[in-house]
């Protein structure tokens, strides 16, 4: 199966692209600059392409991205919260529509390119948040291509993360050797990741929990415990847990 991988250079889409290039056709990657502050990512997508010894195409869309303002990945006005993933603060993340915009260029590239499908890397930690990340909106993409695209191409939507969870992608990644200081996921644009955005807090939870070993250097490294321990403690009604007590937490038993 001749596939385009959407790579934004995170872990997931990354580790995608590796089981792409271990169990199928690896024909390229594509990665979009939609103006997002954290424009990092596409070199970390860069590097994977050259890794694996693929084309890597960068689409521009930041003419698109100037008119999806409200969040806090095109807006800098707009602070990236620090927290636990699964969070109602981290809706401010959600860019409207982006998934669909950029699935709808990878399908009319795959189209051009004779290729069988386009895979993307949304998995079950994204539904709570993101609503282009859902089996619902994958399903519809998949009938809304068929449509587009017939009589043209056959293209399939290759979402194998799909239904499980950010610490079984991990899990993925360490089983191919993915290069996991090779990814980028930090929302907030710096230098280094900041280990508090949702983004951050979830990686390394995900690493964690799949014992896989995590190279990356982050300013807060320990932050995750805190904002998973919060989040646990919200979901059951109790109070917070101080900081202290959040950062003797382990993963273990949990």
């Amino acid at each position: 199966m001749k596939t385009i991988v959407v790579c934004s250079g995170g872990l997931d889409s990354v580790t995608l692209a590796y089981k792409v290039a271990a169990e199928h056709k690896l024909h390229s990657l594509i990665s979009f600059d939609y103006g997002q502050r954290h424009k990092k990512e596409l070199d970390y997508a860069a590097r994977a392409a050259r890794d694996l010894g693929v084309k890597h195409h960068i689409v521009d869309l930041t003419p698109v991205g100037a008119l999806l303002t409200g969040s806090s990945l095109t807006s800098d006005d707009i602070d990236v919260p620090d927290g636990h993933y699964a969070e109602e603060t981290m809706r401010i993340t959600v860019v409207p529509n982006r998934n669909a915009i950029m699935l709808a260029v990878a399908f009319g590239a795959a189209a051009s390119a004779r290729a069988d499908a386009v895979a993307a890397a949304v998995h079950g930690g994204d539904h709570f948040i993101y609503p282009d990340c859902r089996p619902d909106f994958i399903k519809s993409f998949q009938t809304m291509q068929n449509h587009a695209l017939e009589g043209v191409r056959d293209v399939s939507l290759y979402t194998p993360f799909l239904h499980g969870s950010k610490a079984d992608i991990a899990a993925e990644a360490g089983r191919l050797g993915v290069p996991i200081d090779r990814t980028w996921s930090c929302y907030k644009g710096g230098e280094t990741h900041c280990g508090r955005c949702g983004t951050c807090v979830e990686r390394r939870e995900a690493l964690e929990l799949a014992r896989v070993p995590d190279p990356t250097v982050y300013v807060d490294r320990d932050y995750w415990k805190q904002a998973r321990a919060e989040h646990m403690a919200r979901s059951l009604g109790a109070s917070p847990i101080p900081p202290a007590q959040a950062g003797a937490h382990t993963t273990s038993g949990d």
